[in-house]
């Protein structure tokens, strides 16, 4: 018998994590935190040493006394990916568990740059697996990692193999064909296990199964931005483009339409230089042989005192802020308190949606009033998601044909949108569609 226990990812987006036990052994799936509660909790301070208790009260990493009678049973830790609603409780909460992290290259680098930047150590050790690759755990239990796209490299999909069947951890996916970084998903892998008809269980990315199409592909994105950036008229003018710091693909495109341009590509940010060194330290990319990668606040003043001096139609700022949050570069250089001036016609371009919470909104909103006031081009939403829509679901479910069907990633709307398309699949909900909550365990025969 197969025990799950949704430690938290299923009532909310965000908090991810997922417990799965045969007989004695366990393994943990992901361990990430809630963004907006942990920056809320965190405040200004730079060095984070938190106490775990007060970082459960706040609700910014999961609630794991769900499994403390598994705890002395955990046999390792499965990160599937390198985001931080994945991966950002790990400083905080892997110590508890006496075993090993194991994840892909890139996902490890993340770690361990995130540890070295928040001063932290673990006594975890972490163990690479490359994707498309199995490993056995115990005499029970072995992984595989079967590569998928996403909006960060090294994405897996985790198939977790027991006696009992298998349990396929697809949280978050997305079906790229033509992905601007690495391969594209491993379809043969995938029909190989539906095929084989032993996944007992698909746990699922719901985020956007309610949208009634496919995702499109990283190369439109990049499409996107090459007419932005190439085809309208910014001589004379800053441009100033803002992503996700671990979009390494996006920042890949950025960096060859700014040599296009003939303009001197700057990254300004502490968690885009943390990202973008991870992807360095495994030979993903080599972004520093022509980009000038600029961390801190003090530093990056100092760099946009510069370019002001030399010409602002010489250089491509990318730069954090593209949620709005108040302390990022973006955010800054709007208040005009960060060494360059925004004037009249520059190009502010976000290539990102807002994610949706009332925060975010919030934030952005205030953030363009501000750049609507310095009469600058906005350019909103040049961007496509990392996540599979409904029938990107629809694709997963029929390759994978599983028994049993766990919607995550996402609050009741999302997850239910999901278990609809799951019903006209043949699924029935209550029996082989299961809406888990936070801190709910079910068993499977």
């Amino acid at each position: 018998m197969i025990e799950l226990t949704a430690v938290g990812g299923y009532s909310e987006v965000g908090r991810n994590m997922t417990a799965v036990k045969y007989r004695d052994e366990a393994v943990i799936l992901d361990m990430g935190i809630h963004l907006e509660k942990f920056i809320d909790f965190k405040g200004e301070d730079e060095f984070e040493f938190f106490n775990v208790k007060e970082l459960i009260q706040a609700g910014a990493v999961p609630e794991d006394s769900s499994i403390k009678d598994w705890k002395k049973k955990v046999i390792a830790i499965i990160p599937s990916h390198g985001h931080l609603d994945h991966i950002g409780a790990i400083p905080y909460m892997a110590q508890k568990y006496d075993c090993p992290i194991i994840c892909t290259p890139y996902t490890a680098s993340v770690i361990k740059a995130i540890l070295k930047d928040k001063k932290l150590k673990i006594p975890n050790e972490i163990i690479v697996l490359e994707t498309n690759q199995k490993m056995k755990l115990s005499d029970s239990i072995s992984i595989e990692l079967i590569n998928m796209t996403h909006s960060i490299p090294d994405t897996a999909t985790v198939v977790i193999y027991t006696p009992s069947g298998q349990v396929v951890y697809a949280n978050d996916f997305k079906l790229d064909n033509t992905p601007v970084i690495g391969e594209k998903p491993n379809y043969n892998r995938l029909r190989q296990l539906g095929n084989e008809g032993k996944v007992k269980v698909l746990i699922l990315d719901s985020l956007y199964a309610d949208l009634y199409r496919k995702t499109p592909s990283e190369a439109v994105a990049k499409q996107m931005l090459e007419d932005v950036l190439l085809e309208v008229d910014s001589e004379g003018k800053a441009v100033i483009v803002t992503t996700f710091s671990s979009h390494i693909a996006r920042l890949k495109s950025i960096v060859e339409c700014g040599k296009k341009m003939g303009r001197k590509v700057v990254f300004l940010g502490r968690s885009l230089s943390k990202y973008v060194y991870a992807a360095e330290d495994i030979g993903l990319v080599d972004f520093s042989k022509n980009v000038d990668i600029v961390s801190y606040k003090s530093q990056a003043k100092k760099k946009l005192k510069e370019i002001e001096k030399k010409g602002r139609d010489k250089y491509l700022i990318v730069a954090t802020g593209h949620q709005g949050e108040p302390n990022a570069v973006l955010s800054r250089i709007a208040d005009q308190k960060l060494g360059i001036k925004l004037r009249q016609g520059d190009h502010i371009i976000f290539s990102c949606t807002v994610i949706p919470s009332p925060v975010n909104y919030a934030n952005r909103e205030l953030l363009e009033r501000k750049l609507k006031n310095l009469r600058v081009r906005i350019f909103r939403d040049i961007h496509q998601s990392g996540h599979g829509s409904r029938e990107d679901h629809r694709d997963m479910i029929n390759m994978l044909k599983p028994e049993n069907i766990i919607p995550g990633h996402a609050d009741i709307d999302k997850t239910s949108a999901l278990a609809g398309l799951a019903k006209e699949l043949g699924y029935e909900l209550g029996r082989s569609v299961h809406l888990m909550h936070d801190g709910q365990r079910h068993s499977f025969k």
